[in-house]
């Protein structure tokens, strides 16, 4: 096994945990089925992008690994990602709460849809990586990089943020919880302001970012932003 795959498998295993805990601990019972079904599509889902990774393009894999508040090397970076890292352990908490109480009850129907939902916003993200080897976990440009402008960039300028939406409007389906919106619109905002301040650092160090925000009017959305 190489140093990348072993600290992928260990990475990946610590995430496993991590997410174990926060969905499940808070609901009190290992009868919470949504929750695991949520585990399984998710973690399903990001174990078979980092093996396809870790064999198709192992750079790419190794710029993922570095990620999170600590990792950033701009300072509103690190504010915006410390504050989405609160909202989004919210999102996962919240939800178990919800089942222990009882807030809120959700159609089964629905939670299968989030859960299709949350595969569709990985395989979304499956593409941005086939697309752009340059997709960093942190906001910085490197030496050779170039701007990508096919695949799902030619539809919007940030299709990695764009599959994040699916989390936040599928998660709390796929976990059961109408509460889980409250923690999911606002991680929104926070999308929205890392997307504004990485996109004046690229227009700054990536030679002919500007010129693609012209020819590709939307950030995120098509139609609304």
């Amino acid at each position: 096994m190489t140093d990348l795959a072993r600290r992928t498998a260990f990475g990946f295993l610590r995430l496993s945990l991590m997410m174990t805990l926060l969905v499940m601990v808070p609901a009190g019972s290992l009868g919470y089925w949504p929750g695991w079904l949520f585990l399984v599509s998710s973690l399903g889902s990001a174990g078979v992008i980092a093996l396809w990774l870790l064999y198709a393009d192992p750079a790419l894999l190794e710029r993922r690994l570095e990620v999170g508040a600590a990792a950033e090397r701009q300072p509103t970076q690190k504010l915006i990602q410390a504050i989405a890292s609160v909202i989004g352990i919210g999102l996962m908490v919240v939800p178990g709460l919800d089942w222990r109480f009882g807030w809120s009850t959700m159609p089964t129907a629905l939670v299968w849809i989030g859960n299709l939902g949350i595969v569709a916003g990985y395989a979304l993200c499956f593409l941005v990586f086939r697309e752009n080897t340059w997709t960093f976990g942190t906001v910085q440009v490197s030496a050779g990089q170039t701007v990508v402008t096919t695949g799902p960039y030619a539809v919007v300028r940030h299709p990695m943020y764009a599959s994040a939406l699916f989390l936040f409007l599928f998660g709390p389906l796929a976990l059961a919880s109408w509460w889980a919106f409250v923690p999911a619109a606002a991680m929104v905002p926070s999308v929205m302001a890392r997307i504004v301040a990485e996109e004046r650092f690229l227009a700054d160090h990536l030679p002919g970012y500007t010129a693609y925000q012209g020819e590709v009017r939307w950030r995120l959305v098509p139609g609304l932003w």
